[in-house]
């Protein structure tokens, strides 16, 4: 019997992503791939899960993220050799942490256009002050409550079709993590408060604190996108966990 048509149908009360990820890599473990051997492809998991692509998108990532497999784009994802150690950041999607929580996530698209890149823009992108860069402003909902802002630069080479890209199936950082995978990340974290127009999208007051969190990410080398994530202090809180 094909390995892929083994799944346990006991796991289905866990998170979709994790049964599909938990089952391929019981299968790495297996050995039913050879290190480097091509793996399922996203759309084969995806007919086979009933699980949407975002779904599988995650479970891959995350097995990236462990060292068990490389994903080539355009050409899929190969069972990673065996001495092969990963450190990576993980970025964790807002439409992921939400629907985790079992909630309703929903993304505000309140602008995506073509501008010139300001003098902050341009140094994190590695562009010329004045270049063209790709511009989008969202808030994403967790039900009905504005949990963050999102305020996101792009350098059109890395992601050329970002304009064009459909954000009713998909997020921003989903695409830019498909189309071009990250390599190197840096963030800051600040308290700080929100400009007025933070406040009015997020529905809070202009004095209340805000974590923000400023990322700009690197892929095979070249700058990706530099990014503005405002999360209002009363609803949001980052947490995380170290071991020695």
């Amino acid at each position: 019997m094909n390995y892929l048509a083994k799944i346990d149908l006991g796991a289905a009360a866990t998170a979709p992503y994790n049964r599909v990820k938990q089952h391929l890599k019981q299968g790495l473990e297996q050995g039913h791939w050879k290190p480097g051997e091509l793996m399922p492809s996203e759309a084969e998991l995806v007919a086979l899960f009933g699980v949407s692509r975002m779904t599988v998108n995650r479970a891959l990532r995350e097995l990236q993220a462990e060292g068990l497999v490389d994903r080539v784009q355009g050409v899929g994802t190969f069972a990673a050799q065996l001495h092969r150690l990963s450190s990576t950041l993980s970025i964790r999607d807002m439409h992921e942490h939400v629907e985790s929580r079992g909630h309703h996530h929903r993304l505000d698209l309140k602008l995506r256009r073509e501008e010139a890149a300001s003098a902050t823009v341009a140094h994190r992108l590695g562009l010329k002050v004045g270049a063209k860069v790709f511009h989008s402003l969202a808030v994403h909902f967790e039900d009905d409550v504005p949990l963050q802002l999102e305020d996101r630069w792009v350098n059109p080479a890395a992601a050329p079709r970002y304009l064009d890209a459909d954000f009713s199936s998909t997020t921003p950082t989903q695409y830019l993590l498909e189309v071009a995978p990250m390599w190197e990340a840096s963030y800051t974290i600040e308290a700080l408060s929100p400009t007025r127009q933070e406040a009015r999208y997020l529905k809070i007051e202009p004095t209340e604190p805000c974590l923000v969190i400023t990322r700009w990410t690197v892929s095979r080398g070249a700058p990706v996108t530099l990014v503005r994530l405002v999360h209002p202090g009363s609803r949001y809180l980052l947490e995380g966990r170290f071991q020695p």
